[in-house]
């Protein structure tokens, strides 16, 4: 899932270095916090989130294939 964030949000950014994933675990619980250059924030977040909520649709659909539940947050 790791990755699959990076690979997104390194397409979404101007500034593809900046992008930093880091992944927690808790069990079958993964919180994945996706860091990015500030100037790249609303890149991610998107109009209203709209672009944010787009990642977090896509992790979800391809965790339940793992039976875990993966949160993304933005820092």
């Amino acid at each position: 899932m790791k990755e699959l964030v990076e690979v997104i949000a390194r397409a979404l950014v101007d500034d593809p270095s900046q992008v930093v994933v880091e992944e927690k675990r808790d069990g079958k619980d993964i919180t994945l916090t996706l860091h990015v250059a500030p100037d790249d924030m609303g890149k991610v977040i998107g109009k209203q989130g709209r672009i944010a909520k787009a990642i977090r649709s896509v992790v979800k659909a391809a965790s339940t294939k793992d039976h875990t539940h993966v949160d993304v947050e933005i820092a």
